[in-house]
C-alpha cells in the first residue's frame, strides 16, 4: 500500500460542543482533508508545538517525552496513521536508536503532538485517505480555514459526539455497561470509559 504524506493544516474548536476539537491534516499532494476529533489536552499540546513562540513555562508531557528522548539519543523519524476501525485511528511511531529501527504505536493525537517536536514527517495509506478523507469546499488556502470549514467540522465533531455519548446508560444493564466499557476502552475512547464506570459505581 502506497504511503501518502500529510500536513496539518490546523486546529478547529466545536462552536456547539465544549471541549471538542478536530485536527485537520491535508494531503500533501492533493486537496483532501482528513479531519481527526482530539481532546482539550491534546489540541492545547499540538497547538503550542504550532505556534513557536509560546513555551509554557513547565514542559508538558510531549515536551518531557522529546527532553527524555533527546537526553538518550532518540529519534522519531515518522509518524504512520496505519488503521481507521470504527471512526477511531491508530498511528504507529518509527524510531531509532543506534541506527536500530522500533516501532511504537499510539494515539494519533500523541503521535503527532510528537511528530511536530521532532520535525517529523506525518504519513497515512491512501486506503484510509480514500474512506476518511473530504474535500473542504471554498478554500484554495491549505493553511487557513473559511467559515464553510468550520462547519463541517462542526458536524464531524457533533456526529462523534453523538456516536460516543448517545446512549442513555441509565437505561443499561450491569452486563450491557460492562461491555460498552470494554468497548470504549478498546477504542481509546477514554471519556465515554469514565461516563459508564460512573454509571457502574452508582450501581455498586
Amino acid at each position: 500500500m502506497s504511503l501518502v504524506r500529510l500536513n496539518i493544516k490546523g486546529i478547529s474548536y466545536s462552536q456547539t460542543q465544549n471541549g471538542a476539537y478536530a485536527l485537520i491534516l491535508t494531503e500533501q499532494d492533493g486537496e483532501r482533508k482528513l479531519p481527526i476529533v482530539i481532546g482539550a489536552f491534546e489540541a492545547q499540546s499540538i497547538a503550542i508545538a504550532l505556534e513557536k513562540e509560546i513555551k509554557p513555562p513547565r514542559p508538558l508531557t510531549h515536551d518531557l517525552f522529546k527532553n527524555f528522548a533527546d537526553r538518550f539519543d532518540i529519534v522519531i523519524k515518522q509518524v504512520i496513521i496505519h488503521k481507521l476501525v470504527d471512526g477511531v485511528f491508530y498511528s504507529s511511531i518509527i524510531c531509532e536508536r543506534d541506527k536500530i529501527e522500533e516501532i511504537i504505536d499510539a494515539r494519533t493525537s500523541d503521535a503527532i503532538s510528537l511528530a511536530l517536536r521532532f520535525q517529523a514527517p506525518i504519513f497515512t495509506y491512501k486506503n484510509i485517505l480514500d474512506k476518511a478523507g473530504i474535500f473542504l469546499k471554498g478554500n484554495t488556502n491549505p493553511e487557513e480555514f473559511t467559515e464553510e470549514d468550520e462547519v463541517l467540522m462542526d458536524e464531524i465533531i457533533l456526529e462523534e459526539e453523538s456516536t460516543s455519548s448517545g446512549d442513555d446508560y441509565k437505561k443499561m444493564s450491569l452486563q450491557e455497561l460492562h461491555n460498552k466499557l470494554e468497548q470504549a476502552v478498546a477504542s481509546e475512547d477514554y471519556e465515554t470509559a469514565a461516563k459508564v464506570r460512573d454509571e457502574i459505581s452508582k450501581r455498586n
